[in-house]
Formats: structure tokens, C-alpha cells, sequence
């Protein structure tokens, strides 16, 4: 099943790149680069940091960096990101590995670095045209998608940079407290039951598990597919990687994994649903069961997490329709944020009363 899908655009107008600097820190640092001409592109997907595809004659490369106008402290940290993947790959192969990491700002604006380009099919709303989709498919990819979870929370954190990086004790309530400060700091509308919701989560927060490392955005679109489906060719987005409670990297896999009798604003509050509205897909306990059973956790708490994750994305979607709100972008994607925060914040209430 070869395809000829592509992930990439023509870079949007005022996030573009200077070819002829960037070009030359690449020849001054990146070896075996071809006597040709800088090509760059961009990825579409993604509301946050931004990823560009680098060629120079056969090479290829990815940059990443923030996002442009003012970030949260500690947030889009291209050098942490670079470090955990830089040693994170030769334990779990399916995260790129990192060429550089630059803090110099006179090359694209801010730091960034440059990765190995991965290449394959990445899934969102949409199969390329040219996949035949049946059930069997939307089930082999779920099965990975738990697979490749429960594989990284077996890795050894202690044999990785994040031993050094991380506090696992006390995780779960530095995580509520923090991402309720996140909001309350990013706050534009009044949203009825926040206030309800960051008292609950404050007050039920579970006994952790051994901790592990955890990506913590892990979802089907940061994920790339070989051509024939066997296999994640690649897993992106480690910026908010860290060691902690395994069962709060499940809980955000789960908020993401759309149902297809999910509430309309939860299925198209990013735009069109997610392809796991399928027929074959997972469903989000087939997901969570499969998750128990391979990596033999008790998951019986999964409720708090769940509920915490829809916040969290609440408050990621907050942020983002902040800094539009401030005019720190353009990007009018984001004009219609606001409603689907407030779509969150109601279905995080709903799960924490177990509806």
C-alpha cells in the first residue's frame, strides 16, 4: 500500500524562515550537507510549536520551534525536547533523533533545533485517498497505538537524561496545581463550573503508580504510520515529555480518542473529527482495557485522569486563544477556541460525576 499523501504545505505567510542563514549554520554544523539550494517546507497539522521539512538536494531534516510572540515560562522548551530525544531514541527507536539544538536567535527568531526527517502517513480527520479503509485497518492501528504506549512506559527512565530532568514524587498534584494556575493566568471568558472542576481535581487526586517516562500528548496525529499500516514508523511532539504517573499519559491518549457518539462540540471542536470515529477503531474502554491488560495496571481510577486530561486540554486551548485574543497571532483557527474550552470544561465536569 504505497501512498503519495503528503503532511507538508507551502509555509504561511509570516512564519517563514531565512534560506540563506539558516543554510549556512546547516553547513557549519550538519555534515555531508549537498552543494545544493535550501527547500523548506511546513507541516500543517498542530497549533502550537512550529515544525518545518528542510532539503538540500537528498538530505532532509525537521526543525521545530516556538511559536511566534510571547510563550508561557517553561513552555515550547526546544532544548529540553532536543535532550530527551537525543537520549530517549536508542531505548525506544520510535522517537526521532535530534542532529542540533541552537539557541541562537539570529537564525530562525528563537531556538530550535533540527531532527531526522521520519517518513510515512500521518492520520488525523482524513486517510490519503488512495488507502482502502476497512475495520480491520481502524483495529491494527488502535492495537499499535496501545502497543507503542505501554512499550514506552517499560523503558527504564533511569537509564535517560530525564533522571536529571524530573521530580516524579507528588506528580499528580503539581500537575492539577499547575495547570489550574495555567488557566486562571491565560483566563479571557468566564466559563461556568471551572471553579467546581479545579476543586474536584484538587480534592480526589488518586495514588500514583511507579512512575514512568510518559510523552504526555500522545495521540494518532503526533504518530506516523509505515505505508502499509504495520508499524509506527515515528512518534513527534515530545515537548511536554517527563517522568510521572503512566496513568495520566493514558488518560490523555483517552481524551483525544474520539467517539462516534461523542457530543458534536467534543468531535469537531478542532475541526473535523478525528478518524477514530470509524467503524474498526478502538473504542475509549477497548482502548483502556487493551492498555490494562499488556501492561497489567490497575486502570480502576481511570475517571480522575480522564477528567483531568479534557482539563488540561481545556487549558492548552485556553492559551492558545489567549495569546489570538491578544493579537500574539493571526492564525484564524483559533478565533472560535473559546467555545470549545467551554465545551471542555463541561464534559471534564461530566466525567468526574461519571457520566
Amino acid at each position: 500500500m504505497k501512498s503519495s499523501y503528503s503532511d507538508t504545505i507551502r509555509v504561511r505567510e509570516g512564519e517563514d524562515l531565512n534560506k540563506e542563514v539558516l543554510l549556512q549554520f546547516i553547513r557549519e554544523n550538519i555534515e555531508d550537507i549537498p552543494n545544493e539550494t535550501l527547500d523548506i517546507e511546513q507541516f500543517g497539522a498542530g497549533h502550537s510549536n512550529l515544525t518545518y521539512l528542510l532539503k538540500v538536494g537528498s538530505w532532509e531534516a525537521v526543525l521545530r520551534r516556538p511559536p511566534l510572540g510571547p510563550v508561557a515560562p517553561k513552555a515550547h522548551d526546544m532544548g529540553r525536547e532536543s535532550r530527551i530525544l537525543s537520549s530517549l531514541h536508542p531505548l525506544y527507536p520510535t522517537a526521532p533523533k535530534p542532529f542540533i539544538f541552537s539557541e541562537d536567535e539570529s537564525i530562525v527568531g528563537s531556538p530550535f533545533f533540527i531532527m531526522e526527517r521520519r517518513k510515512g502517513i500521518v492520520v488525523d480527520s482524513t486517510f490519503p485517498e488512495d488507502v482502502n479503509y476497512d475495520p480491520s485497518l481502524g483495529r491494527s492501528i488502535s492495537e499499535i497505538m496501545v502497543d507503542k504506549l505501554v512499550e514506552l512506559h517499560q523503558v527504564d527512565y533511569t537509564k535517560t537524561e530525564l533522571v536529571n530532568m524530573t521530580k516524579p514524587d507528588g506528580f499528580m498534584e503539581r500537575q492539577v496545581a499547575g495547570w489550574t494556575k495555567r488557566y486562571y493566568n491565560s483566563k479571557t471568558d468566564e466559563v461556568s463550573g471551572v471553579d467546581q472542576l479545579t476543586n474536584w481535581l484538587k480534592n480526589n487526586v488518586p495514588v500514583s503508580p511507579e512512575p514512568t517516562i510518559i510523552h504526555y500528548d500522545y495521540k494518532l496525529n503526533n504518530a506516523m504510520f509505515s505505508d502499509d499500516f504495520s508499524e509506527m514508523a515515528g512518534l513527534f511532539d515530545w515537548e511536554m515529555t517527563t517522568v510521572g504517573d503512566p496513568l495520566a499519559d493514558l488518560g490523555g491518549a483517552l481524551s483525544y480518542w474520539i467517539e462516534a457518539d461523542d457530543p458534536a462540540e467534543l468531535k469537531k471542536g478542532l475541526g473535523k473529527p478525528s478518524v477514530t470515529v470509524k467503524e474498526g477503531f478502538f473504542s475509549r474502554r477497548e482502548f483502556l482495557e487493551d492498555y490494562a491488560n499488556k501492561s497489567g495496571r490497575d486502570v480502576s481510577n481511570i475517571h480522575f485522569y480522564l477528567t483531568f486530561a479534557y482539563f488540561k486540554l481545556a487549558v492548552i486551548c485556553q492559551q492558545i486563544y489567549y495569546r489570538y485574543k491578544k493579537g500574539q497571532t493571526n492564525d484564524q483557527r483559533f478565533a472560535r477556541l473559546n467555545e470549545y474550552v467551554e465545551s471542555l470544561v463541561h464534559h471534564a465536569l461530566n466525567s468526574a460525576k461519571g457520566v
